[in-house]
């Protein structure tokens, strides 16, 4: 065996990885032609035609419909934005509690807070990383109004399962899908089972406008709801014929015509872009599937998993070493290697000191809802000691550099009882 390059030894990967870009001429011209057209944005503030925005808008939403197999597309500024439509439109108010998983980009536990919504953190699953539905059902209260869905790295979460548990209780299933375009459940696509879905198109995503986002639904009601959050709701609710003026002071949300423009684009080769994400992490994990003390990620039956980033779990008792030491050395074979993901969210100062919005607490003064360390043992246990992370999404890796990648895993793997002695 090669010697470890953490000892000494040539690394396995030689270089750095490229950058990850799905942008290409297409979207080059397809800027051209909006900035020549001197229509940068087509959103009006107030009713009339373009209260619904641009030509480009218009396009690149029917297009998310079709690609989606949705009704309705909403594109928005960002999915933060979004998430904070989606929110608006099924109805949180002050003191509502939303459930949401601990483990994922903070927007999602913050957005309820907008609406002065509590977030009520569930524990994950080891496997997927995403919510567990028995606890979720189990931290259902009367004050529950919805129900946050992380498709965390790409893979669905339960949402079948979690959309019958909000169908039972009468509550909202909202799926964050940042990261998951194209993922599946029982071949139906994540961002549609939920009654809303939100994805991405913030720059490191699968694919991208550079900042934006999208929320889909079935439900008309729900869409005109989030339109009109997105555009100054308050100008609008008779127009669109909402009675029920809840939540109805708007934002501007609004994407630019440029950034559907690109979108549009996107679309039409966002099969190809997903798969190369695919084919990378597939190699990887039929490559490595056979080392004891490493499990590569799993996918769940009649799931498609798109592979943001690429997660395997660590056992530190298998390997007789700390998974820092194990990921030094893996970084020294020139692996982009991460671990951890994020701190449970639930540890941030806002819900440690319990301050949010205003001076005074709100809206932690409505609940008594604890947010102690030891919340979610799944997720602590996963950022402290299991989890490592390959983010694909972050570069472009062709097949020798696949194989390069593998391995360095592999060669880490064999020289662990040199580690061991480095660290003794």
């Amino acid at each position: 065996m090669d010697d470890l390059a953490v000892l000494g030894g040539v690394p396995a990967l030689g270089h750095t990885l490229r950058p990850y870009r799905s942008i290409g001429e297409e979207e080059r011209l397809a800027v051209d032609r909006v900035m020549r057209s001197g229509v940068l944005s087509g959103f009006v503030g107030a009713w009339c035609a373009d209260f619904w925005g641009g030509p480009e808008i218009r396009a690149f939403e029917a297009a998310w419909c079709d690609t989606f197999q949705c009704r309705y597309a909403i594109s928005v500024n960002s999915n933060t934005s979004g998430m904070i439509a989606a929110l608006g439109a099924v109805g949180v108010g002050p003191g509502d509690e939303v459930i949401v998983p601990p483990y994922t980009m903070s927007a999602t536990a913050m957005a309820p807070l907008f609406y002065g919504g509590v977030p009520v953190f569930v524990d994950i699953e080891p496997e997927t990383f995403c919510l567990d539905p028995a606890a979720v059902e189990a931290a259902i209260s009367p004050r529950t109004r919805a129900i946050m869905a992380v498709n965390l790295f790409g893979h669905p979460a339960a949402l079948s399962a979690l959309r019958a548990v909000a169908d039972r209780r009468g509550i909202y299933l909202i799926e964050d899908n940042a990261q998951g375009p194209l993922a599946t459940e029982d071949g139906a696509y994540c961002g549609t089972i939920g009654h809303i879905g939100v994805f991405s198109l913030n720059y490191h995503k699968h694919i991208h406008t550079g900042e934006g986002g999208v929320c889909t639904t079935n439900d008309e009601g729900l869409a005109k709801r989030m339109a009109a959050i997105r555009n100054h709701a308050e100008n609008v609710p008779t127009e669109l014929g909402l009675t029920d003026l809840t939540n109805l002071v708007g934002f501007n949300f609004r994407m630019t015509e440029l950034s559907a423009a690109i979108g549009i684009e996107q679309l039409k080769k966002v099969e190809a872009l997903v798969a190369g994400r695919e084919r990378i992490a597939d190699r990887m994990t039929a490559a490595l599937r056979d080392l004891p003390g490493l499990l590569p990620p799993l996918v769940r039956p009649n799931c498609r998993h798109v592979y943001y980033v690429w997660a395997m779990r660590y056992d530190e008792a298998a390997m007789g070493m700390p998974r820092d030491v194990f990921s030094r050395a893996l970084a020294a074979e020139g692996f982009p290697v991460s671990q951890g993901y994020v701190e449970p969210l639930y540890m941030l100062p806002a819900f440690q000191k319990r301050i949010a919005i205003g001076r005074d607490g709100f809206p932690f003064t409505l609940s008594n809802r604890s947010y102690a360390a030891g919340l979610c043992p799944v997720a602590e246990r996963m950022h402290r000691k299991e989890l490592v992370e390959f983010h694909i999404c972050s570069y472009e890796v062709d097949d020798a550099e696949t194989d390069a990648l593998i391995a360095a895993i592999r060669k880490v793997h064999a020289g662990r009882a040199d580690l061991k002695r480095l660290n003794a």
